[in-house]
């Protein structure tokens, strides 16, 4: 009998640990975490008048430009509650971005430019490549925070080393590994802190009292204008036009990013997006959304 017992012991407790085990390990993410079918598609059509740069959005073609819908929850997708959205156009000189933000109560702390801004109410753009991606991070303040980022392996063969701003060593460089998806299929990535977009153009326009909490805020708008002529390094990879083609396809992304979450039961990680990710980590290139660039005016979109 105490043989039998002894046997049941040993069982038990190899059962035991291998819960435990079971238990400790994590479960593997899917590459990507969004579903394919998922993702947004838009179309970016061209304007014949550049937009004056000021944040408002209040020219004829940002009317006439077609609006994603509603951002959602960054990692549950489910609907966020206060409104946010965003549009493109384009010309032969720029790529134009503008967000519309609800906003009842406007905060923002930063004013130095690339401070972290993500510690602040913010929205983001990431720009995609084949090899790396471009972030960029604005306030309500109107203050800005970007990155270039390349994927190592794409970086030591695609000759990017001997250029100037994003040379092997450069300062403000340091190797990145993602934020809550630590295990990107591309391996590590290097990020270059001290990389500014060339002729880049931001403005952000308020409609409400900032850091007044003793009235109610609707929002503000942010306007963006980015030369095709900066995305030069991007398009490297896969030698891609600049500016597009008729039909072109980029991968971008449109988040927003709140030090406030809804209380409970609303499932509110604090970041929001018009293409969830299914992670908090927007550093995903391929659940961005994928802009369709159009030789169409904005003018005809009814």
């Amino acid at each position: 009998m105490k043989y039998y017992l002894h046997i049941l012991a040993v069982l038990l407790m190899f059962m035991w640990f291998s819960g435990e085990h079971a238990l400790a390990q994590e479960p593997a993410v899917k590459h990507p975490p969004c579903p394919e079918n998922g993702i947004p598609h838009y179309v970016a059509y061209r304007t014949t008048v550049q937009p004056q740069i000021d944040g408002c959005l209040d020219e004829f073609a940002w009317q006439q430009a077609p609006r994603s819908p509603r951002f959602r929850d960054l990692i549950s997708g489910e609907p966020a509650i206060h409104d946010t959205k965003a549009a493109v156009l384009w010309d032969d000189e720029y790529l134009y971005v503008g967000y519309w933000i609800e906003e009842p109560d406007l905060q923002a702390t930063l004013t130095e430019r690339d401070a972290p801004i993500y510690q602040n109410n913010d929205v983001e753009l990431f720009i995609a490549g084949t090899d790396g991606y471009y972030e960029f991070e604005i306030n309500s303040f109107g203050t800005i925070y970007e990155v270039l980022f390349f994927w190592d392996e794409a970086y030591k063969n695609g000759n990017y080393a001997s250029i100037e701003g994003i040379r092997e060593g450069e300062p403000g460089s340091r190797p990145f590994h993602g934020v809550g998806y630590r295990d990107h299929p591309r391996g590590p990535r290097t990020g270059f802190w001290g990389w500014d977009f060339p002729g880049l153009k931001s403005a952000v326009c308020l409609d409400g009292t900032i850091n007044d909490s003793g009235d109610r805020d609707r929002g503000w708008t942010v306007e963006l204008a980015l030369p095709w002529a900066g995305l030069k390094l991007l398009a490297m990879g896969d030698g891609r036009s600049l500016p597009p083609r008729d039909h072109d396809v980029w991968r971008m992304d449109f988040s927003r990013f709140n030090q406030y979450k809804e209380a409970p039961p609303a499932e509110d990680s604090g970041g929001w997006a018009w293409s969830p990710h299914y992670v908090w980590d927007s550093h995903v290139p391929e659940c961005f959304t994928y802009i369709h660039f159009s030789l169409d005016e904005v003018v005809i979109v009814k």
